[in-house]
């Protein structure tokens, strides 16, 4: 099972979908993966799949290189936030802020969804 689960959130990392919408509720729903452990994991997962995907987008010259420095800053800030959030956040709160984001996202998806995208 964890194969499976880990080579679908590949899959959806290296879609630029991040895997860790998929990660993250198969461990704890389908293996009872504590949700703390489970973002570590998430974590851990998406850095060499981060790394590849930013590799192979990098040379089909996909990336803004002068929009990277900005974001990663941001990134990197909004990780520690995150992070400290994580720490004093009851496990079973957290697991519900994760439950809302991915509604909300779903939402914003189905809203959004029927738009075309002229980068696409």
């Amino acid at each position: 099972m964890y194969i499976i689960i880990g080579f679908l959130s590949g899959i959806i990392s290296g879609a630029g979908m991040g895997g860790g919408t998929v990660l993250i509720p198969m461990l704890t729903l389908l293996l009872a993966t504590p949700q703390k452990e489970a973002q570590t994991i998430n974590f851990l997962a998406y850095l060499p799949a981060a790394a590849v995907a930013l590799f192979l987008h990098s040379r089909a010259k996909r990336v803004s290189w002068d929009l990277v420095l900005p974001v990663l800053s941001w990134g990197i800030l909004g990780s520690a936030a995150g992070l400290t959030l994580a720490l004093v956040v009851p496990a079973d709160l957290l697991k519900r802020f994760f439950g809302a984001f991915l509604i909300v996202l779903a939402i914003l998806q189905w809203v959004n969804g029927n738009k075309k995208d002229k980068n696409a």
